[in-house]
């Protein structure tokens, strides 16, 4: 399972166009809010999305829960589970919804980590990185009990590749 995860472009739809045309053999896109786009804008047609607390368009869902290759993922943009201070309303969220793992944004923050075997990632910002000078995004694939968390540039250029082993 291969999925492609973006987060806080806050109006570049260029930027989203860009990453998705260098990435399309993905299983899924994922956009986790601040787009600032219309929910039906071309740009965003066909990948799962979620509303971050600059979007406008009422339409974009809270959170988002799907199943692929029988791993839940949950989606949700991190504003209203206060995702600046902690990531335990997320951990908490994410555990009822028996997710395997959770992907948000809100902070602009680049990161990764598995918490009682559910990996967190936000895939920070492609228009207004914090903690980092480059806009980035993340590839996230799993395989054999394993996660492996693949983060970009806005060029394409790999800025790290980190692994996480579910323990059963």
């Amino acid at each position: 399972m291969k999925l492609l995860v973006m987060s806080d472009t806050h109006g570049d739809a260029e930027v989203i166009k860009q990453v998705r045309e260098a990435n399309q053999n993905v299983d899924a896109i994922i956009h986790c809010g601040d787009s600032e786009l219309a929910f039906d804008h071309p740009y965003l047609e066909g990948i799962r999305k979620v509303r971050g607390n600059c979007d406008q368009d009422n339409r974009f869902p809270k959170e988002d829960l799907f199943e692929v290759e029988g791993i839940k993922v949950f989606v949700a943009h991190g504003h209203l589970l206060n995702v600046k201070s902690t990531i335990m309303n997320l951990l908490y969220r994410a555990q009822e919804v028996e997710a395997n793992v959770a992907f948000f944004g809100h902070s602009h923050v680049l990161g990764a980590e598995l918490v009682d075997n559910i990996l967190f990632v936000n895939p920070g910002s492609l228009l207004k990185p914090r903690g980092i000078a480059e806009k980035s995004y993340v590839v996230v694939e799993f395989a054999n009990h394993n996660w492996n968390v693949t983060a970009y540039n806005d060029k394409g250029e790999e800025i790290f590749t980190n692994s996480y082993e579910i323990t059963e």
